[in-house]
């Protein structure tokens, strides 16, 4: 069988490398990547291994976002991790290389190299380039956003038809520091890529040698007999979050670095991203909230100066291993500063938040925990009335059509993990506040997730879910609910009698899938708070 697909006599003696590329045209995140997987095979082949490529799936969140489809998104992520997992542990694979490039393909490959415990390197596919607009800088936000603005009356049908047609120049994943670009720093963070790997355009020579010289490294981490579980410590996920809370990331870091140490046998809580939190300062001026795409953090020298920065301040632990076999800190003696007069990143005199964004939040209306990002121009706290929702789509509507208004808090539930099932990502109804000119005036929580496009007053992750019968699941419309960023709760106003009596009311709703993928994610996954993974307690 070896022979039929290329094996010559000689390759049967060398270390056989899995090359596991997410290859599709479902999105542009992940058109190119065929292409980057002959790169490493090369370099595999190259330097003494015998390269075997082969695919899993990806899915498009913004193809599918605001629809039924978005359910098999967070999925998506389970179904890849195993398809790895099985490849590679199925053909007895001595070592893996992954390529991801969209949002759940990149969490997915990690938790498939913790699982396997065999040398591996993840390379990032890259970020795309921005689009033009009016001679200003577009993305896929951009869409979203103007949805709102065309309901708002401030933007012509034509005029959002040029943006659509036009902001998504080619290859590469979602160009803000979205969930994309947010994973694959956090993955470079937690020392499974190479150095500068999470900031390189998709379409660039950069990319290109950076597959290449993944195909070397995971023959050296042979070599050396360096596993992934030897990378993955409890030290480096505090890097990784280190990292996110520098560059402004998204919310899912939360969810996919919970999830990641799960299967690395690591011991991380919604906990540990507060205490990190408290210590390490917003520096990167990126969009959603900030200023510049990914591609300009590029272009001022990527993520290795922003390491350095860190690890100077004592933020980051320079002991801890990565894929070039050498530590954090060895990786970094070379690295340069960003060059002079740049604002894309700041100094630590002057800081976007001088603390971390991810807040963790508690309270009567959320026990278990709930995760809000507060980049602090939207403000610290909000108190407002519930306006009650079953369903994003339903929650859309009301948006759009002005039903909701200045002072509500808009409460989206039934979307959690087991619920939704598949704790859709809410960019819709986020972006259509934004683009209503709302952004300010009304919060919206949900036991669902955010998109890393997402801002505003928005708290997700709410946890009990409405599904297994949390606190969300018996809010009424005109209820009060408030929102503390400073203190760190988020509470439902009514005394712990009323909420007791409605919970001993409430009955759980029927299953939503009986049958398929989505009706065995429901039944085994696990709560957000805990990674909202599928193996938990097997």
């Amino acid at each position: 069988m070896l022979h039929a697909v290329g094996f010559e006599k000689e390759d049967f003696k060398k270390p056989q490398i899995g090359v596991a590329s997410t290859w599709s045209m479902v999105t542009p995140c992940n058109m190119h990547i065929d292409q980057l997987a002959v790169q490493v095979a090369q370099g595999v082949n190259e330097s003494g291994g015998k390269a075997i490529v082969f695919n899993t799936i990806t899915v498009s969140d913004g193809i599918s976002m605001g629809t039924e489809g978005m359910m098999y998104s967070l999925v998506s992520r389970e179904v890849i991790a195993d398809s790895i997992e099985t490849v590679a542990g199925c053909e007895g694979m001595d070592g893996v290389v992954a390529i991801g490039g969209c949002d759940k393909n990149m969490p997915a490959c990690v938790m498939a190299f913790a699982r396997l415990n065999r040398p591996a390197v993840f390379v990032y596919g890259g970020t795309i380039l921005p689009g033009s607009f009016h001679q200003k800088p577009v993305d896929i936000v951009s869409v979203f956003e103007a949805v709102g603005a065309h309901a708002n009356r401030k933007m012509t049908d034509d005029e959002l038809a040029d943006l659509e047609s036009c902001a998504i120049p080619g290859a590469g994943s979602c160009g803000g520091m979205y969930t994309a670009n947010t994973m694959a720093s956090a993955i470079e963070a937690l020392g499974m890529s190479l150095p500068n790997s999470s900031a390189q355009a998709a379409v660039s020579k950069d990319k290109s040698e950076d597959c290449h010289r993944a195909g070397a490294a995971v023959m050296n981490l042979i070599r050396l007999g360096l596993r992934p579980r030897d990378i993955l410590t409890k030290k480096a996920f505090e890097n990784a979050i280190a990292i996110v809370t520098a560059l402004g990331g998204s919310t899912n870091a939360v969810l996919h670095l919970l999830a990641m140490a799960h299967s690395a046998g690591v011991k991380l809580g919604l906990d540990d991203f507060t205490r990190v939190g408290k210590r390490v300062p917003v520096l990167a001026d990126l969009k959603p909230s900030g200023k510049y795409v990914m591609a300009e953090l590029v272009r001022i020298g990527g993520l290795t100066p922003l390491m350095k920065m860190l690890l100077d301040k004592g933020l980051l632990h320079g002991d801890c291993l990565t894929v070039t076999g050498k530590t954090v800190a060895q990786n970094l003696a070379n690295a340069g500063p960003y060059p002079p007069g740049q604002d894309v990143v700041r100094g630590f005199d002057n800081p976007i938040k001088k603390d971390g964004h991810l807040v963790i939040l508690y309270g009567n209306l959320a026990p278990t925990g709930a995760v809000a990002k507060i980049s602090g121009k939207e403000g610290l706290r909000f108190t407002g009335q519930a306006r009650v929702f079953e369903s994003e789509e339903r929650a859309l509507k009301a948006i759009l059509d002005g039903t909701v208004q200045k002072g509500d808090v808009i409460v989206i539930r039934s979307e959690g993990p087991k619920g939704g099932p598949g704790m859709r990502e809410m960019l819709s109804p986020t972006s259509a506040i934004m683009g209503k000119g709302l952004g300010k005036d009304v919060a919206l929580i949900t036991d669902g997730r955010f998109s890393g496009g997402s801002h505003g007053f928005v708290v997700g992750h709410i946890t009990p879910e409405a599904c297994v019968g949390g606190p969300i699941a018996v809010i009424k419309n005109g209820d009060s609910i408030t929102i503390d960023a400073e203190k760190r709760e988020i509470s439902l106003d009514l005394p712990a009698k009323e909420i007791k009596s409605r919970l001993a009311k409430w009955t759980p709703p029927k299953p939503r899938y009986t049958r398929g993928v989505l009706a065995k994610y429901a039944k085994l996954v696990s709560s957000a708070h805990l990674g909202a993974v599928t193996d938990a307690g097997l």
